[in-house]
């Protein structure tokens, strides 16, 4: 050996060092300092297997038992179990516009030329804000069916700068009421959930973006509460005036204007402005309609004279209610007696004034939480799942189990962990990955249930 060599042992010294880090990597080493995590250690990662990464199919609507009908005439449910089907459940009497049945026959008068538009009110809280999820089951469904268009853009949004399908940017002197505060009297909330005020010289801006279905406006709807509003679009001036709750001024854009400024003069102090609605001549039209922090018991604010004028202006073959991560705030939890019950009335409300509307209910995604070192799925999933899915079986509505179609147990922690990350930290939010994949999960889910339906 050299006497140069400064370190006689050094192949024990390595062999060692293997052996401490075999050791490390055999137990939880991860360190937890708020709310940030440290990867854990295990050298041996290469050589287990890796989980699967999320599906990007989900079982074929033909895979379900076909209805079968009891005594009186009542579908009975297929044989299936709510619990890990990933498809769309329907519910109903045969023959009835129960399920999807609507929404599915107004699809296929529109690809048969038959009617100009389908529209599709989509409901839920900060899962759908920024139009995550919507925009690719939009586009998706004005790929296949037709249509250009965002649908809904409020006046003002505290998610403008991320959403990717307009451009939004409104005045700061604006007043907003909404949900979680107290509008005046007289001042009724729109379906968004918000009423807008504008002050003197208040303005709202909106530009196409530079993609597919959604590069130029062409049939623009301005939505607005009773009374009279003087607003200037663009150069135009036009005089907004109505007796309803939800009134509309709609217009063809002028193809070589390349953006929609509104600006707002004086008139009745307590006219809302609720937002403009962007579509073509025909085609589908997705409205998403998402409030930050919600678990959708909220809805039963809006009056019964706002949604049947809601119904009258801007008629919706399809609703859809996508609740779930604002009642899963305590994970362990696994009682929601305060989220069943008013939420059973709104449900209730929904199906009694929209009689002939077709209405999804989404059941809540899976939602990890640590315990014992490992983000696992929180307790309390399944059971709202189980009230969920109760309220589409016995109202005769539709259902579709998210949590089974992102991939069942365990799933939020793989799309957080994964190799490719589909969700964020917090293990509840899909980020704009993931939010893509469930828009495509859902938008497969409603076709297998339209070519189901057209055998």
């Amino acid at each position: 050996m050299s006497s140069g060599n400064k370190h006689p042992y050094p192949l024990l010294i390595t062999l060692g060092a293997l052996a401490c880090l075999g050791l490390t990597s055999l137990s939880n080493n991860s360190v937890t300092i708020g709310n940030w995590t440290s990867r854990r250690l295990d050298i041996f990662a290469d050589l287990r297997s890796k989980p699967e990464a999320p599906s990007q199919t989900v079982v074929a609507a033909s895979a379900v038992p076909a209805d079968t009908v009891d005594a009186d005439g009542r579908s009975v449910a297929p044989m299936v179990d709510y619990v890990s089907y990933p498809g769309i459940l329907e519910y109903g009497v045969p023959n009835s516009r129960a399920g999807l049945t609507q929404f599915l026959s107004a699809l296929r008068s529109l690809k048969s030329g038959h009617r100009k538009k389908v529209r599709i009110a989509y409901f839920g809280d900060s899962m759908i804000e920024g139009d995550l999820i919507t925009q690719d089951l939009r586009d998706s469904l004005q790929s296949f069916f037709g249509g250009q268009g965002v649908g809904f853009v409020p006046a003002t949004s505290v998610v403008s700068g991320f959403r990717a399908t307009i451009g939004h940017s409104f005045s700061p002197n604006w007043t907003d009421y909404h949900f979680k505060n107290t509008p005046p009297a007289g001042v009724e909330l729109g379906p968004s959930g918000h009423a807008f005020i504008p002050s003197e010289e208040s303005w709202v801006r909106y530009n196409p973006v530079k993609r597919r279905r959604l590069s130029r406006f062409n049939e623009v709807s301005l939505l607005y509460g009773a009374g009279t509003r003087d607003v200037t679009l663009n150069s135009k001036f036009v005089r907004l005036s109505g007796k309803g709750k939800l009134n509309a001024y709609t217009f063809i854009s002028d193809t070589t204007a390349q953006s929609l400024l509104l600006k707002f003069r004086g008139g009745s102090d307590e006219t809302p402005f609720y937002g403009v609605c962007f579509e073509s001549g025909s085609g589908v039209f997705l409205d998403n309609y998402s409030f930050r922090g919600i678990s959708g018991i909220e809805l039963g604010k809006l009056s019964r004279r706002m949604w049947q004028e809601v119904q009258s202006v801007r008629p919706y073959d399809l609703i859809v209610l996508h609740y779930g991560a604002n009642v899963l705030f305590l994970p362990e939890n696994t009682r929601f007696d305060w989220y069943e019950k008013p939420m059973t009335r709104v449900v209730d409300s929904l199906r009694k004034l929209f009689p002939q509307t077709s209405i999804l209910i989404v059941g809540t995604a899976d939602k990890a939480y640590k315990k014992q070192g490992r983000y696992v799925t929180a307790p309390g999933v399944k059971a709202l799942m189980k009230i969920q899915h109760g309220f589409a079986e016995s109202r005769g509505m539709a259902y579709w189990n998210l949590y089974s179609a992102m991939g069942g147990e365990g799933a939020m922690a793989r799309w957080v962990e994964g190799d490719t990350a589909y969700a964020n930290k917090d293990y509840t939010h899909f980020n704009f990955r993931g939010a893509s994949r469930v828009g495509g999960l859902l938008y497969k889910a409603i076709m297998d249930e339209y070519e189901q339906a057209s055998l």
